[in-house]
């Protein structure tokens, strides 16, 4: 939602890019790196490699602080994220829907695509006529945010039952979403202080929750996956 997509617009075939090369090139090396090194199978370096090649936008607040969100290295960047993210998670969708199957299935994956691009046109086609519709009925603040958390929730689950994750399905309703709140709005200002104050740290904990720390001491070749997992995802 706070992407600026007018200036975005005028650096994204650079940023597409970008884009490519970020989510290609960890892709590719991760994977082999996975098969070679670490001695696992190639779907499951696949996954690992998912995770090398998306990124999210961390610093974006920062950029936001210093008023340097309309420079084109910033878009640029953005417009690589939003794509290395898109494809890191339909390699994670797909993934985990040749793990379900137990093979790899073309009519699976063909089915699963095809899913995402009706999900996509639904959304695209009915959340700017909700969106529309609702803020010219609806203009108290509070409940025009409590419309925004239920649209993005609810992307976010039909994106999960159809096989997708449920964070792209976030991210996805918040770009299209995003022509319809101001920037510097109440409504905008409510959405950057929640999702800063609540969403990003909860969602950090969580993350940091699963990790078992205990693995790293018990296990001696964890150590050597970690060093191999770090250097991989830095290098590329």
């Amino acid at each position: 939602i706070e992407i600026d997509m007018y200036h975005l617009k005028l650096n994204l075939k650079r940023g597409l890019v970008f884009g490519a090369l970020t989510f290609v090139i960890p892709m590719v090396m991760g994977a082999v790196a996975s098969v070679y090194l670490l001695r696992i199978d190639w779907l499951t370096s696949i996954l690992l490699a998912s995770m090398y090649a998306s990124h999210t936008l961390i610093a974006y607040p920062v950029t936001a602080r210093f008023g340097i969100t309309k420079s084109p290295a910033v878009l640029i960047s953005i417009v690589g994220t939003i794509i290395a993210v898109i494809g890191a998670l339909l390699v994670l969708g797909a993934a985990v829907n040749i793990h379900q199957v137990g093979r790899f299935e073309s009519a699976s994956i063909a089915w699963l695509l095809c899913k995402l691009v009706l999900y996509c046109a639904a959304v695209l086609y009915l959340y700017p006529r909700l969106t529309r519709y609702f803020f010219k009925t609806y203009s108290d603040n509070v409940t025009q945010y409590v419309f925004v958390l239920a649209m993005v929730f609810l992307s976010a689950l039909v994106a999960k039952l159809i096989g997708l994750e449920a964070v792209l399905g976030a991210f996805f309703a918040g770009l299209v979403l995003n022509r319809y709140i101001p920037t510097s709005s109440t409504l905008m200002s409510r959405i950057e202080f929640v999702g800063n104050a609540l969403f990003i740290p909860y969602f950090l904990i969580s993350v940091g929750m699963l990790v078992n720390l205990r693995s790293m001491f018990d296990h001696r070749e964890a150590l050597f996956v970690i060093l191999v997992l770090v250097l991989t995802a830095t290098l590329t």
